[in-house]
Protein backbone atom coordinates (compact mmCIF):
# COMPACT_ATOMS: atom_id res chain seq x y z
CA UNK A 1 0.00 0.00 0.00
CA UNK A 2 1.26 3.04 -0.86
CA UNK A 3 1.55 5.97 1.74
CA UNK A 4 -0.12 9.25 1.66
CA UNK A 5 2.05 11.93 1.40
CA UNK A 6 3.56 14.08 3.93
CA UNK A 7 1.50 17.80 4.22
CA UNK A 8 5.38 19.01 3.48
CA UNK A 9 5.95 17.01 0.47
CA UNK A 10 2.17 17.65 -0.89
CA UNK A 11 2.82 21.67 -0.41
CA UNK A 12 0.23 21.93 2.38
CA UNK A 13 1.45 23.73 5.63
CA UNK A 14 1.08 21.36 8.98
CA UNK A 15 -1.59 22.13 11.31
CA UNK A 16 -0.66 25.58 13.09
CA UNK A 17 2.07 25.63 10.76
CA UNK A 18 2.33 29.39 9.03
CA UNK A 19 1.29 29.33 5.09
CA UNK A 20 4.33 30.18 3.23
CA UNK A 21 4.20 34.14 1.99
CA UNK A 22 3.83 34.36 -1.16
CA UNK A 23 0.74 32.46 -0.87
CA UNK A 24 -1.60 35.65 0.36
CA UNK A 25 1.10 37.32 -2.27
CA UNK A 26 -0.24 35.05 -5.11
CA UNK A 27 -3.99 35.85 -4.19
CA UNK A 28 -3.62 39.00 -3.73
CA UNK A 29 -2.11 39.85 -7.32
CA UNK A 30 -4.36 37.82 -9.28
CA UNK A 31 -7.55 40.05 -7.35
CA UNK A 32 -6.03 42.99 -8.37
CA UNK A 33 -5.40 41.95 -11.92
CA UNK A 34 -8.55 40.72 -12.06
CA UNK A 35 -10.46 43.80 -10.72
CA UNK A 36 -8.29 46.43 -12.41
CA UNK A 37 -7.24 44.63 -15.37
CA UNK A 38 -3.79 45.03 -17.06
CA UNK A 39 -2.99 48.54 -16.24
CA UNK A 40 -3.59 47.71 -12.59
CA UNK A 41 0.02 45.72 -12.72
CA UNK A 42 3.54 46.36 -14.19
CA UNK A 43 5.30 44.39 -16.25
CA UNK A 44 7.34 42.43 -13.32
CA UNK A 45 4.07 41.44 -11.69
CA UNK A 46 2.53 41.10 -15.16
CA UNK A 47 5.69 38.23 -15.56
CA UNK A 48 5.05 36.73 -12.09
CA UNK A 49 1.27 35.98 -12.84
CA UNK A 50 2.27 34.28 -15.97
CA UNK A 51 4.74 32.32 -14.02
CA UNK A 52 2.12 31.20 -10.82
CA UNK A 53 0.20 28.90 -13.66
CA UNK A 54 3.64 26.75 -14.85
CA UNK A 55 5.73 27.10 -11.28
CA UNK A 56 3.28 26.40 -8.12
CA UNK A 57 4.19 26.76 -4.75
CA UNK A 58 7.66 28.02 -4.81
CA UNK A 59 8.48 31.73 -4.65
CA UNK A 60 8.39 33.32 -8.05
CA UNK A 61 9.80 36.69 -7.00
CA UNK A 62 13.17 35.74 -7.24
CA UNK A 63 13.27 34.36 -10.90
CA UNK A 64 11.19 37.46 -11.96
CA UNK A 65 13.73 39.74 -11.05
CA UNK A 66 16.38 37.89 -13.09
CA UNK A 67 14.53 37.46 -15.65
CA UNK A 68 13.62 41.55 -15.78
CA UNK A 69 17.28 42.43 -15.53
CA UNK A 70 18.56 40.07 -17.79
CA UNK A 71 16.12 40.27 -20.37
CA UNK A 72 15.16 44.37 -20.05
CA UNK A 73 11.57 43.68 -19.94
CA UNK A 74 8.27 41.94 -20.27
CA UNK A 75 8.29 41.61 -24.02
CA UNK A 76 12.01 40.98 -24.21
CA UNK A 77 11.71 38.02 -21.75
CA UNK A 78 8.75 36.33 -23.17
CA UNK A 79 10.09 36.20 -26.68
CA UNK A 80 13.93 35.38 -25.61
CA UNK A 81 15.19 32.27 -26.92
CA UNK A 82 14.63 28.53 -25.28
CA UNK A 83 18.39 28.14 -24.15
CA UNK A 84 18.92 31.73 -23.06
CA UNK A 85 16.02 31.13 -20.40
CA UNK A 86 17.17 28.01 -19.37
CA UNK A 87 20.52 29.47 -17.98
CA UNK A 88 18.52 31.58 -15.81
CA UNK A 89 18.04 29.83 -12.47
CA UNK A 90 14.37 28.87 -11.77
CA UNK A 91 13.20 28.59 -15.17
CA UNK A 92 11.54 25.45 -16.46
CA UNK A 93 10.41 24.43 -19.44
CA UNK A 94 6.66 24.54 -18.51
CA UNK A 95 7.39 27.87 -17.65
CA UNK A 96 8.75 28.58 -21.26
CA UNK A 97 5.84 26.93 -22.56
CA UNK A 98 3.25 29.26 -20.45
CA UNK A 99 4.99 32.59 -22.09
CA UNK A 100 5.27 31.04 -25.73
CA UNK A 101 1.05 30.79 -25.07
CA UNK A 102 1.09 33.96 -24.02
CA UNK A 103 2.89 35.73 -27.03
CA UNK A 104 0.79 33.62 -29.10
CA UNK A 105 -2.73 34.53 -27.93
CA UNK A 106 -1.42 38.16 -27.89
CA UNK A 107 -0.51 38.06 -31.54
CA UNK A 108 -3.62 36.51 -32.79
CA UNK A 109 -5.67 39.45 -31.03
CA UNK A 110 -3.50 41.79 -32.68
CA UNK A 111 -3.88 40.21 -35.88
CA UNK A 112 -7.64 39.92 -35.28
CA UNK A 113 -7.58 43.71 -35.11
CA UNK A 114 -6.36 44.33 -38.51
CA UNK A 115 -6.86 41.55 -40.29
CA UNK A 116 -9.93 42.04 -42.92
CA UNK A 117 -10.17 45.57 -42.04
CA UNK A 118 -9.96 48.73 -43.84
CA UNK A 119 -6.19 49.15 -42.89
CA UNK A 120 -5.93 53.21 -43.46
CA UNK A 121 -8.29 53.70 -41.37
CA UNK A 122 -6.72 51.44 -38.39
CA UNK A 123 -3.40 52.21 -38.71
CA UNK A 124 -2.91 52.45 -35.31
CA UNK A 125 -3.82 48.46 -34.61
CA UNK A 126 -1.82 47.89 -37.59
CA UNK A 127 1.33 49.70 -35.70
CA UNK A 128 0.38 47.54 -32.57
CA UNK A 129 0.23 44.43 -34.46
CA UNK A 130 3.67 44.70 -36.41
CA UNK A 131 5.37 45.82 -33.53
CA UNK A 132 4.05 42.56 -31.30
CA UNK A 133 5.12 40.45 -33.89
CA UNK A 134 8.60 41.51 -34.44
CA UNK A 135 9.79 44.02 -32.13
CA UNK A 136 11.41 41.64 -30.27
CA UNK A 137 12.56 39.06 -32.93
CA UNK A 138 16.40 38.62 -32.79
CA UNK A 139 17.19 38.12 -36.64
CA UNK A 140 15.75 40.61 -39.18
CA UNK A 141 12.58 39.27 -40.65
CA UNK A 142 10.83 40.73 -44.13
CA UNK A 143 7.23 41.23 -44.00
CA UNK A 144 4.71 41.77 -46.19
CA UNK A 145 0.72 42.76 -46.25
CA UNK A 146 -0.91 42.40 -49.05
CA UNK A 147 -4.37 44.47 -49.83
CA UNK A 148 -7.39 44.58 -51.77
CA UNK A 149 -8.73 47.26 -54.34
CA UNK A 150 -10.52 48.82 -50.78
CA UNK A 151 -7.30 48.91 -48.47
CA UNK A 152 -8.53 45.27 -46.62
CA UNK A 153 -5.55 43.56 -45.13
CA UNK A 154 -6.25 39.80 -47.03
CA UNK A 155 -2.84 38.48 -45.67
CA UNK A 156 0.30 38.83 -43.74
CA UNK A 157 3.45 36.75 -44.62
CA UNK A 158 6.73 36.65 -43.83
CA UNK A 159 8.78 36.61 -47.11
CA UNK A 160 12.55 36.25 -45.59
CA UNK A 161 14.33 36.01 -42.61
CA UNK A 162 17.96 36.84 -42.50
CA UNK A 163 20.89 37.87 -40.23
CA UNK A 164 20.63 39.90 -37.22
CA UNK A 165 21.67 42.64 -39.59
CA UNK A 166 20.17 41.69 -42.92
CA UNK A 167 17.70 40.07 -45.04
CA UNK A 168 17.68 39.20 -48.35
CA UNK A 169 14.68 40.20 -50.32
CA UNK A 170 13.79 39.64 -54.15
CA UNK A 171 11.26 42.20 -55.60
CA UNK A 172 9.87 40.21 -58.18
CA UNK A 173 9.19 37.70 -55.90
CA UNK A 174 6.65 40.05 -54.09
CA UNK A 175 5.27 41.84 -56.42
CA UNK A 176 4.88 38.03 -57.92
CA UNK A 177 3.08 37.17 -54.72
CA UNK A 178 1.02 40.24 -54.85
CA UNK A 179 -0.57 39.07 -58.16
CA UNK A 180 -1.18 35.53 -57.31
CA UNK A 181 -3.30 36.38 -53.90
CA UNK A 182 -5.11 39.36 -56.71
CA UNK A 183 -3.55 42.63 -54.48
CA UNK A 184 -3.69 45.67 -55.15
CA UNK A 185 -1.33 47.44 -52.53
CA UNK A 186 1.18 46.53 -50.22
CA UNK A 187 2.94 47.44 -46.98
CA UNK A 188 6.07 46.37 -46.48
CA UNK A 189 7.62 45.71 -43.21
CA UNK A 190 10.71 44.00 -41.42
CA UNK A 191 12.86 44.86 -37.93
CA UNK A 192 15.66 45.98 -36.76
CA UNK A 193 17.19 44.05 -34.06
CA UNK A 194 19.42 46.12 -33.23
CA UNK A 195 16.17 48.42 -32.17
CA UNK A 196 16.99 51.33 -33.94
CA UNK A 197 14.09 51.72 -36.89
CA UNK A 198 16.39 54.12 -39.08
CA UNK A 199 15.94 52.80 -42.86
CA UNK A 200 19.23 52.27 -43.80
CA UNK A 201 20.59 52.77 -47.76
CA UNK A 202 20.30 48.75 -48.31
CA UNK A 203 16.47 49.70 -46.92
CA UNK A 204 15.67 52.42 -49.30
CA UNK A 205 17.32 51.23 -52.26
CA UNK A 206 15.16 47.53 -51.85
CA UNK A 207 11.82 49.78 -51.15
CA UNK A 208 12.37 51.61 -54.71
CA UNK A 209 13.44 48.72 -56.22
CA UNK A 210 9.93 46.96 -55.01
CA UNK A 211 7.63 50.34 -55.73
CA UNK A 212 9.57 50.22 -59.59
CA UNK A 213 8.66 46.46 -60.00
CA UNK A 214 4.80 46.99 -58.84
CA UNK A 215 3.82 50.47 -60.94
CA UNK A 216 3.34 48.75 -64.53
CA UNK A 217 1.41 46.16 -62.67
CA UNK A 218 -0.59 48.85 -61.01
CA UNK A 219 0.17 47.43 -57.58
CA UNK A 220 0.72 50.51 -55.15
CA UNK A 221 3.62 50.17 -52.01
CA UNK A 222 1.61 52.31 -49.50
CA UNK A 223 4.36 52.17 -47.00
CA UNK A 224 7.26 50.51 -45.83
CA UNK A 225 7.38 50.41 -41.83
CA UNK A 226 10.38 49.37 -40.05
CA UNK A 227 10.41 48.25 -36.11
CA UNK A 228 12.52 48.57 -33.76
CA UNK A 229 12.75 48.19 -30.14
CA UNK A 230 9.59 50.82 -28.75
CA UNK A 231 9.76 53.02 -32.02
CA UNK A 232 9.16 52.30 -36.08
CA UNK A 233 9.95 54.43 -39.12
CA UNK A 234 7.34 55.09 -41.68
CA UNK A 235 8.99 55.23 -45.15
CA UNK A 236 5.87 57.33 -45.76
CA UNK A 237 5.88 60.33 -42.85
CA UNK A 238 9.77 60.16 -44.12
CA UNK A 239 9.14 61.52 -47.37
CA UNK A 240 11.45 58.61 -48.59
CA UNK A 241 7.99 56.76 -50.95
Amino acid sequence: MKRAPKAKEAGIADAGEAAPHYHGHRERLRERFLSGGESAVSDYELIELVLFRAIPRVDVKPLTKELIQRFGGFGAALTAADHLLLQVKGMTRAAIAEFRIVHAASLRVARANVMKRHVISSWTALLDYVSAALANERKEQFRVLFLDRKNVLIADEVQQKGTVDHTPVYPREVVARALELGASAVILVHNHPSGDPKPSREDIEMTREIAAAAKPLRITVHDHLIVGKGAHASFKSLGLL
